[in-house]
């Protein structure tokens, strides 16, 4: 009597059963450092609007394009870069897009005029979008099941360490001059640095290489990251530079773009599909529309430039502790019940927040919101990859991103009007509202914490 024959293990089965190491740590770091540089980028148009509003005379809906500007090059970015990352690779579209970026950023400082600004926010924004979800992606095909959701919350509180850079530059950098915001451009060009780095150090996806046949590649990226746990590969697929006979690897459940982009919206994803654009635009809608417009809002009632940042830098602080509660409880809840939470969090906060009158009342609701709405953004992120399998996992993840940046680029554009028609308090009602919204379209979503990743 023979034993069984045994089914070689995947790539990823193979990455689920590793305890989090060194390996680990480079990916998670790696990246999140590209994702901190994003958000300084973006915090730092916000403190610059504020800057140039006074130095070029501009008009708030003047002010109000250099920002969405940005946004329409990220709603585009965002869905072109779920598409090539799952037809090219994680690793090049994410070095690529920080690369074209921080280009953009770097030539920022040299403008003269308000037009060619927009044009280079355009570009900036065609980077960033197309950056954010490739790096979630990326890191969660990487993470071991059991502390994935974790571990991209964990990336995700890289955006509150670029922006409390962001808030930093603003306090101390420029208002120091009239070419103050000039200097914060050429700070913002860093990323294009850092990509050279990104694409020479860091691995490329396994389950990536092994969905497109490439299983040497992936057998010898999963090797390294065994070795530093000591975990002997005694299941590894035999490297060849095809799909092994008898592998577990399971039918791609699209081929080709066109597939992608119609397979999010197939029977078995249609809802998750549909709510998480929901969560997705209604989160961007809040997010952008308060936090680009904070600091502008509180000069207009009456603080000085250099006072409004430094509110603006203490209720950014908050996002940290929001980020560490949220990767706790995403493993302890679940991702439907802690983005949820969030949410809801975020929508007491902002009616708090724009009924708030006097500096603590305004710092202290300025932090919930913070908090709350930080912690619900890494919620997202986390959950967002997991929705849909290996074939379509970027593509799915850069299109809920690119519907999300339709919000961003509507709502700052939306905050002049609805300023004029009731000043704070009814702007700050309505973001409570869109947070309401997505917090009722997150039960739409699948929740699989502790579950490995569809690998089809």
């Amino acid at each position: 009597m023979t034993d069984a024959p045994t089914t070689p293990a995947t790539a990823s089965e193979r990455l689920d059963r590793l305890p989090f190491t060194r390996p680990h740590l480079r990916v998670l770091t790696g990246s999140g450092i590209g994702w901190a540089l994003d958000a300084m980028d973006v915090g730092l148009i916000s403190f610059i609007i504020a800057a140039l509003a006074v130095q070029w005379s501009l008009e708030p809906g003047e002010t109000a394009w250099i920002a969405s500007i940005g946004f329409v090059g990220m709603a585009i970015g965002a869905s072109l870069g779920g598409l090539l990352a799952d037809r090219f690779g994680r690793r090049q579209v994410f070095a690529l897009t920080l690369l074209v970026y921080g280009i953009a950023t770097g030539a920022s400082a040299l403008v003269g005029g308000l037009a060619m600004l927009l044009v280079l926010r355009f570009f900036v924004g065609l980077g960033l979008g197309a950056e954010l979800p490739v790096a979630s992606t990326y890191v969660s095909e990487f993470a071991p099941a059991r502390i994935r959701g974790r571990l991209i919350v964990i990336l995700e509180a890289f955006w509150a360490v670029g922006w409390t850079a962001a808030a930093l530059i603003g306090y101390l950098v420029i208002p120091g001059s009239d070419d103050g915001w000039r200097w914060a451009f050429l700070i913002g060009a860093i990323p294009a640095v850092y990509a050279l780095i990104v694409r020479w150090r860091l691995p490329e996806s396994p389950r990536w290489l092994e969905r497109r046949g490439r299983t040497a590649e992936a057998d010898a990226i999963v090797r390294t990251f065994e070795d530093a746990a000591g975990v002997p590969a005694d299941s590894a697929p035999v490297p060849t530079s095809r799909p092994v006979a008898g592998s577990s690897v399971p039918a791609p459940a699209a081929v080709g773009t066109g597939q992608r982009l119609a397979g999010l919206w197939a029977p078995e994803f249609r809802l998750r599909t549909a709510s998480l654009w929901a969560v997705w635009f209604c989160v961007n809608f809040s997010y952008y529309g308060a936090f680009i417009w904070i600091p502008t809002i509180l000069v207009a009632q009456g603080y000085d430039l250099v006072r409004s940042f430094g509110f603006t830098l203490l209720i950014t602080l908050a996002q940290l502790p929001g980020y560490a509660v949220a990767a706790w409880l995403i493993e302890v809840w679940g991702r439907r019940m802690t983005l949820s939470v969030f949410l809801v969090g975020s929508a007491v906060s902002a009616v708090l927040f724009g009924t708030a009158t006097g500096e603590v009342a305004i710092i202290a609701t300025g932090m919930a919101l913070s908090f709350f709405n930080l912690g619900a953004w890494g919620a997202l992120y986390a959950v967002t990859p997991e929705m849909y399998p290996t074939s379509l996992r970027a593509t799915g993840s850069g299109w809920a991103a690119g519907v999300g940046r339709i919000a961003s680029i509507i709502a700052p554009l939306t905050v002049p009007l609805l300023l004029g028609l009731g000043g704070a308090p009814v702007l700050f009602v309505v973001f409570a509202a869109f947070f309401v919204i997505a917090a009722a379209a997150a039960w739409g979503l699948a929740d699989r914490r502790g579950l490995a990743l569809d690998d089809r």
